[in-house]
């Protein structure tokens, strides 16, 4: 898979889940790693099991806060010297049911934070560090943003939004940069309980995998793309669906 010693990633969203489990995948390789949340407790929690503070440091606060991410990248640079590596995996979804009845409040917090947010992150490691000196960045969107999604439209809206920035930032910054995106479908995490949680048997069944994903299979793809091995690869959104969009609607 390659190695990733001496340089530093920056994931958002790493205290559990998708956003941990990529963290894990680069320290397992050799990356420092900055985590970043809301609660400082899960990400206390997160630093000791990816090695301590020789191997991580978590800065807590909200991605949809400029200053928050400024303070994460610049924690990056000054703890452990650099900042190769930029994991934008912010994403909420408060309402449920169909666009028509969304507040449009709602909807505009989704996209500030699932967008606007990762674009401003991008925009502050460019600036501090990548436009300099090069690096890679990845995306977490989701199948939900490549077809309809019944019951979560906005957030879907919301994650194909992602993709597109992704190709868009892509050609922006190549080539000292490259932007690639993962395209998960349900993945067994607290965020997407409701999605599996009494029906798992019946729904790894519509999968040609056989099984819903785990963190860990994201965590692997990510390290892909981020690493030297995809170093012809960007401007792409890997679909991670366990073969789902290949058969048809779920």
């Amino acid at each position: 898979m390659g190695s990733f010693e001496g340089r530093t990633a920056l994931v958002t969203g790493a205290s559990r889940g998708i956003g941990l489990a990529i963290a894990q995948a680069l320290v397992d390789r050799g990356a420092r790693v900055v985590v970043t949340a809301r609660k400082p407790e899960a990400l206390a929690e997160a630093v000791e099991a990816l090695g301590g503070p020789e191997k991580a440091v978590a800065v807590a606060g909200n991605a949809a806060d400029a200053e928050h991410r400024a303070e994460a990248v610049r924690t990056a640079v000054e703890v452990f010297g650099s900042l190769d590596v930029l994991v934008g995996n912010v994403g909420i979804n408060p309402v449920y049911g169909p666009l028509m009845d969304a507040p449009l409040d709602a909807v505009s917090k989704i996209m500030d934070t699932n967008v606007v947010a990762s674009l401003g992150l991008v925009q502050a490691a460019w600036r501090a560090w990548m436009s300099e000196h090069g690096g890679s960045v990845l995306i977490v969107a989701s199948v939900a943003g490549l077809k309809s999604s019944e019951g979560i439209a906005a957030y879907g809206v919301s994650k194909a939004a992602l993709i597109n920035l992704t190709t868009q930032l892509a050609v922006e910054l190549g080539p000292r940069v490259r932007v690639n995106a993962v395209a998960p479908a349900v993945v067994k995490t607290r965020f997407a309980e409701a999605l599996f949680t009494g029906r798992e048997d019946a729904l790894a069944r519509q999968y040609p995998a056989g099984r819903l994903g785990t963190p860990e299979d994201i965590g692997e793809a990510a390290a892909y793309l981020l690493g030297d091995g995809a170093s012809w690869v960007t401007g792409q959104t890997l679909t991670l669906d366990g073969g789902a969009l290949a058969r048809g609607p779920i």
